[in-house]
């Protein structure tokens, strides 16, 4: 055990012992706001569509997807302890976890319609070899299309800005959004419902203005340039007293006529953000209910059978096409996602289900546990697939009998 002053001499904090010395400028670019941030396209981020990303794009990262091994059937074996899992499952960069990332894949891919997934830190480069491995990955945006490459633009950690990148199409992700004609086409419903929601703020950000809509009849016909003259004169006298007079109190001649038009005319646009609000939603098969949480699990698991899934088969694809190789996909590698089944179940149902799953051996105990966030047993049978009212006559290892649940020994 260190003594006190062992302790003292290897200290470190990081306010008061670091370099005072050394220039900010040293440590590169510097921002206010992080730059790598996700941000949208013009017009999005002032809409529900932004609710509607962020809630799929949470949905959608809260599934755990890893670089897994798979058996001759195509069922998980185990996971692989590689670079690309660590992006996968915990560190995507210096800037991002891998929830992150993923929200970012997802936030990304809805609003652009097509990113590229690029692989930064690899062991080799891939242009060169397609056996490496990959330590940082980063979500880029397409800029320029070729043949056989891509121009990507995507953050740099090491400058602090966004650099354009010319890959080759083999070596990155290329994911297209699965409701591409729904959410990107240009007429697409989504693009109409911005639209929509663009104007109708456009619409109230006028009404609420300030101004007044009105007409002053005056007492002589306006034809010449002389009563034009005299007519705007007398439209800026009227603005004069209002904006002089502490009440907004202004007078006017006996002879003139005041007409407000400020009345409220229907001109429809709500009712069309309503309609298209509702065919959004049909045409992706998402319900109300799950952006308000009071979705019950027959409408949750219809969205993420329709809507997540989709999303994540296009990510997980693309990165088995892009970043596993013939040979690896021919011995059982995978990117593989699944979901945990018990995050929608409701407590006085998970007893029940507990008892189906280990009654039909189809888990066991301690995989129930650690499912429902219990430690482990120590009882070896807790790790065997059993069925706990079942006899069973066979020895354990120190020669004892299992007979219906007493233990007898030789």
């Amino acid at each position: 055990m260190p003594t006190f002053g062992e302790r003292i001499k290897h200290a470190w904090n990081a306010f008061t012992s670091r370099d005072p010395t050394a220039p900010s400028s040293s440590f590169g670019m510097s921002y206010s706001v992080r730059p790598d941030r996700f941000r949208f396209t013009r017009g999005t981020e002032r809409t529900i569509i932004n609710s509607i990303y962020n809630r799929i794009s949470i949905d959608v990262s809260s599934i755990n997807i890893v670089h897994a091994r798979l058996d001759e059937n195509g069922r998980f074996v185990e996971k692989i302890h590689s670079g690309l899992n660590d992006c996968l499952t915990v560190e995507a960069n210096v800037d991002q976890s891998a929830r992150a990332f993923i929200q970012d894949i997802a936030m990304s891919m809805m609003d652009e319609g097509v990113i590229a997934v690029v692989p930064i830190d690899t062991t080799i480069n891939p242009v060169q070899s397609a056996s490496y491995e990959i330590n940082s990955i980063r979500v880029g945006k397409i800029v320029q299309w070729y043949p056989r490459m891509v121009k990507v633009r995507a953050y740099n950690d090491i400058t602090g800005k966004y650099d354009e990148l010319i890959m080759p199409k083999s070596s990155v992700a290329i994911i297209e959004n699965p409701f591409f004609s729904v959410m990107n086409e240009p007429n697409s419903t989504l693009k109409r419902l911005i639209k929509k929601l663009n104007l109708l703020d456009a619409i109230d950000a006028q009404s609420g203005a300030g101004k007044l809509d009105m007409i002053i009849q005056l007492p002589y016909v306006i034809k010449t340039e002389q009563r034009k003259k005299e007519a705007e004169k007398r439209s800026k006298d009227i603005e004069m007293q209002l904006e002089a007079s502490k009440y907004g109190i202004a007078y006017i001649d006996g002879t003139e006529k005041i007409t407000q038009l400020n009345r409220s005319v229907d001109n429809q646009i709500l009712n069309h953000v309503e309609y298209l609000t509702n065919l959004l939603y049909s045409q992706l098969g998402i319900s109300e209910e799950v952006f308000k949480g009071t979705a019950d699990e027959k409408t949750m698991l219809n969205y993420y059978n329709r809507v997540v899934e989709p999303i994540l088969s296009a990510v997980t694809d693309e990165m088995n096409r892009k970043f596993l190789t013939k040979t690896a996909r021919t011995q059982g590698q995978s990117i593989y996602f699944f979901r945990d089944p018990f995050k929608l179940v409701p407590v006085n149902e998970i007893a029940e289900i507990a008892d189906k799953m280990t009654r039909n051996e189809i888990l066991t105990s301690n995989e129930i546990r650690a499912a429902i966030g219990f430690k482990p047993s120590d009882d070896p049978k807790a790790d065997e697939l059993q069925n706990s009212n079942m006899y069973y006559d066979y020895p354990y290892e120190d020669n004892s009998y299992n007979t219906g649940g007493i233990i007898q020994n030789e």
